[in-house]
């Protein structure tokens, strides 16, 4: 065995090692900020209802068509928010995994 290397790592050894995990974790943390500042909007109901979410699944904008606010029919409304919310939540989470996916070359680590 190659000094301060393992078998079949190629001489790698456990500093290089360990440089390598602390650049990827700094680079990860600085990806992790930058998507941390994009906004996504979603609409629902033919742009009936419109949500603007951050990188951090905050909400920062809520807008309705003053059209689909039927005092008779609440229900419906209810329903268009929560699927704008959803969707935004559902591609702020794909964006992450995206990004992550890319920096982690596809080791399997879940994010």
């Amino acid at each position: 065995m190659a000094k301060g290397g393992f078998p079949g790592m190629g001489g790698m050894n456990m500093n290089n090692l360990m440089k390598q995990a602390q650049k990827m974790q700094k680079q990860m943390q600085e990806k992790q900020e930058e998507l941390g500042e994009k906004t996504l909007e979603m609409t629902s109901g033919g742009g009936a209802v419109k949500v603007v979410i951050t990188g951090k699944k905050e909400i920062k904008e809520l807008k309705l068509n003053p059209d689909v606010v039927d005092p008779e029919d609440v229900e419906m409304l209810e329903d268009l928010i929560m699927s704008a919310v959803n969707e935004a939540i559902r591609q702020v989470e794909e964006m992450y995994n995206n990004e992550m996916g890319k920096m982690s070359g596809g080791m399997g680590m879940g994010f």
